[in-house]
């Protein structure tokens, strides 16, 4: 979209809104465990925070666009196509300042015939689709974009597979912001939520199969008239930028062998290209620190962010494939007593109640905080876990 009412780079009030940030997001607590070494103790509980974790670079530019944008429209209506993050508190403060979300029809899809001509609309960080972009434009609104970087590299490369005649094979949740985004992109494209789905789509590549079995398992998850005995001679990698990194390599290595045997090694450049490094740089550095932060002795990890959140729900599988007992919790609002947690398993789309849930003192607790969880969020979860014990 190019067109003097799309706005990607901000109004230059980053230092105006600073004040408003700082007093909504940081933390004098964060700063003392920074201090510690990442460790503090209180009421024989410790804790073990993450080296890496909590607000990215992309996170901090979205949210701080949205609040220019409040600030450069004072008297205008201001849409949000989506959460602009996954964090309920950054959200409710957006809700705060008269920042409305695109409500959802009984069909699941947004409602954007709400947005009138002049309204002004935010894209998140998520980004959004090209049908979307389209009728915003149409619509003759203000767009401001606050896609992260790392997402338009995801589809620049799409785009290149597309015009390359292969089809776009993209690690992801279907239904998530992001990989909706990204498909829209592409011309044919597959997508595949974990290495179990890839391993079934490589052997219908080398065996064969039911179509009408493919097509029914990935009724949700592929392009318009996708036929896979035509669409997977020539298939690219990609992904959604916060799935687990060494998934997506395994996923691409399994394709890689899958092409190679089926039209041998000299053919392999012209019915398979890698998937490159696009896994977030922010999502990389937190999946590290978890890795480091589960080999040191603990005896629960608590995993803080969105229940919708991606990156936050693999921090949390992280833990557990250690065997760790671990919660994943969005706000205080979880901690319900000593005895008692909300929290959201790994499999399921409901929270449960689990008991017994914070071991006597002295204890050592891991916490660690998706992408999109302000520091004053962890903080807060914090020092009711040291509250929990005087």
């Amino acid at each position: 979209m190019k067109n003097p009412t799309y706005h990607r780079k901000g109004f230059g009030l980053k230092d105006v809104v600073e004040g408003d940030l700082k007093r909504a997001y940081e933390s004098d607590l964060i700063a003392e465990l920074k201090e510690g070494g990442n460790t503090l103790t209180r009421n024989g509980i410790t804790v073990r925070l993450a080296e890496a974790f909590g607000f990215c670079w992309g996170v901090d530019r979205a949210v701080s666009m949205a609040y220019e944008t409040r600030r450069h429209f004072p008297d205008r209506k201001i849409w949000i196509t989506n959460e602009i993050i996954h964090n309920p508190l950054v959200n409710s403060h957006l809700r705060d300042m008269e920042i409305d979300f695109l409500p959802l029809r009984e069909d699941g899809t947004k409602d954007l015939e709400r947005v009138n001509e002049g309204d002004v609309v935010i894209l998140p960080a998520f980004g959004a689709s090209v049908e979307e972009m389209h009728f915003l434009e149409d619509r003759k609104c203000e767009v401001v974009d606050t896609t992260c970087p790392w997402v338009s590299r995801v589809w620049t490369r799409v785009q290149k597979f597309a015009q390359s005649d292969f089809t776009a094979i993209i690690h992801g949740k279907h239904s998530h912001e992001e990989t909706v985004a990204t498909s829209s992109r592409a011309e044919v494209y597959l997508i595949v939520q974990n290495l179990q789905e890839a391993e079934w789509v490589a052997q219908y590549i080398l065996n064969g199969g039911s179509k009408d079995e493919f097509l029914s398992r990935f009724r949700q998850a592929c392009s318009q008239g996708f036929d896979p005995e035509r669409d997977l001679e020539r298939i690219g990698i990609a992904n959604q930028t916060t799935m687990l990194k060494g998934e997506t390599e395994l996923i691409g290595k399994l394709f890689e062998r899958t092409m190679m045997s089926k039209y041998g090694p000299s053919n392999l450049n012209d019915h398979f290209l890698s998937p490159g490094d696009t896994i977030c740089d922010a999502t990389q550095e937190r999946q590290d620190a978890m890795l480091g932060l589960i080999e040191e002795p603990m005896d629960l990890m608590l995993i803080i962010g969105g229940f919708n959140s991606s990156n936050t729900g693999h921090l949390h599988e992280i833990a557990l494939k250690k065997g760790l007992p671990s919660y994943h919790i969005d706000s205080p609002s979880c901690i319900l007593s000593a005895q008692e947690i909300r929290h959201k398993p790994q499999h399921g789309d409901n929270c449960e109640i689990a008991t017994n849930w914070l071991p006597e003192a002295p204890c050592v607790i891991g916490v660690s905080a998706g992408a999109s969880t302000p520091n004053q969020v962890v903080a807060e979860i914090i020092e009711l876990v040291f509250s929990l014990r005087q």
